[in-house]
């Protein structure tokens, strides 16, 4: 691999050390803070696409910066792997990009029409039901955590959850 990052540092490794003793807390905060930024980048690209009046505008822009920090990422922290394409790849692993810019195209549209909370909601029940299946069967290689009666509780807690949580039409005001 081909690194542009530089060495790792004392505190690096230290912060490593850290985080290697229990993933389970960092993996855990690490994704509420990214599920912390899934309502935040609704509202505001809904808001730009609406401001924009086109969905599709403002979903290229979200995707051109995320790109520019992609790109950024990589370079500066992972570097330029040494083969950047494996023929033995199956080609439908590439196919998420059509489900993040279903769900960032969709989100633009409907978070202004329905609510933020609302369309996060059902975004949040949607992705629920997916997870549960794909870890009971372990699709495309997915850890297995098969369904039990603890999980098809917690799934309808949830679900009741969602419902207690949208309402019925945004305040406009």
């Amino acid at each position: 691999m081909i690194r542009f990052a530089p060495a790792e540092t004392d505190l690096d490794l230290k912060l490593i050390e850290v985080f290697s003793v229990n993933n389970t807390l960092f993996y855990s905060l690490l994704m509420l803070l990214a599920g912390l930024g899934i309502p935040v980048m609704a509202t505001l690209n809904g808001a730009l696409g609406t401001r924009l009046q086109s969905p599709a505008l403002a979903a290229t822009i979200l995707f051109s910066v995320g790109l520019i920090v992609a790109a950024i990422y990589l370079f500066v922290i992972e570097g330029l792997p040494a083969e950047l394409y494996k023929p033995s790849t199956p080609l439908y692993l590439y196919f998420g990009g059509f489900f993040v810019m279903f769900y960032i195209l969709s989100i633009t549209w409907v978070a202004p029409r329905f609510g933020v909370s609302n369309a996060v909601s059902f975004v949040l029940l949607g992705q629920l039901v997916a997870m549960s299946v794909i870890d009971h069967y372990g699709f495309i290689g997915a850890l297995k955590y098969p369904i039990n009666i603890q999980r098809v509780a917690g799934l309808v807690l949830m679900t009741a959850g969602v419902f207690l949580v949208v309402g019925r039409s945004p305040d406009i005001s």
